[in-house]
């Protein structure tokens, strides 16, 4: 098989050009659109699709998350996803939060007997985010994560050599709470390192991997993430650049 598909993709043997030439009429084949015709379709087909999405992000995919969650505030909104709930924990919810796209929710009750996730109000959790709580992450209110951002407050192996070799669970000092403060923003795919706690109104930057504290008001970026920038607070949103 993978012969002949060499010769049909590089030969110049008319078989192989014959072939080549009707494959890229059918690649290329399209057909007119006249808008009288295919606007009207195209509002049918948006309208549709919006009154599935919104009947299956309030029947189905909100009332999934909310019954996982040990409490949850006013206004919580989720995306037409389930999200991916891994092991038993607390999630705590603010009002007026969105856990948008897929997240994933994993906790490991071997260090906590309540591993404990809490969101303050107003803040948005982005697609494809994944927290792994042993014994609690904390995000306050008005806080922005991004993308694909991961937090983890235990590694889920342990860090002596031999010890993960024989398979031993992290020893209970090496699992340290994360403590996001109020106002914070943090960038798509940004990775925070147990024990980490980022001070309020500070900016983590894409694809940062932040392993220690960050104070407050304060951008932060890079691998491992250090300060760039301070910023003035909340009332005053210019930023203050340091060498």
């Amino acid at each position: 098989m993978a012969n002949l598909y060499r010769f049909l993709a590089q030969s110049e043997h008319p078989v192989a050009r014959a072939v080549r030439a009707v494959r890229k009429v059918f690649v290329n084949f399209s057909i007119p659109a006249p808008r009288f015709v295919f606007k009207p379709l195209l509002w049918i087909v948006v309208g549709l699709r919006g009154t599935w999405y919104f009947l299956l992000r309030v029947f189905v995919c909100e009332p999934f998350f909310k019954a996982c969650c040990t409490k949850y505030g006013k206004g919580l909104r989720t995306d037409v996803y389930i999200h991916w709930m891994q092991g038993k924990g607390d999630i705590i919810v603010g009002d007026d939060v969105i856990v948008d796209g897929k997240c994933t929710f994993a906790f490991a009750s071997s260090y906590s007997e309540h591993p404990t996730l809490e969101i303050g109000d107003h803040s948005g959790i982005g697609h494809a985010s994944k927290f792994v709580v042993g014994k609690r992450i904390t995000i306050g209110r008005h806080c922005r994560i991004g993308q694909s951002v991961w937090m983890f407050d235990s590694t889920g192996h342990a860090a002596d050599p031999s010890k993960r070799l024989s398979g031993v669970p992290p020893d209970p000092e090496e699992v340290r709470p994360i403590h996001i403060g109020d106002n914070v923003w943090i960038g798509d795919r940004a990775i925070v390192f147990p024990g980490v706690t980022i001070g309020e109104g500070s900016i983590i930057a894409p694809a940062s991997v932040v392993t220690s504290d960050v104070p407050a008001n304060t951008i932060a970026m890079g691998n491992p993430a250090r300060k760039i920038a301070a910023l003035k607070p909340a009332t005053d949103n210019s930023l203050v650049y340091t060498s």
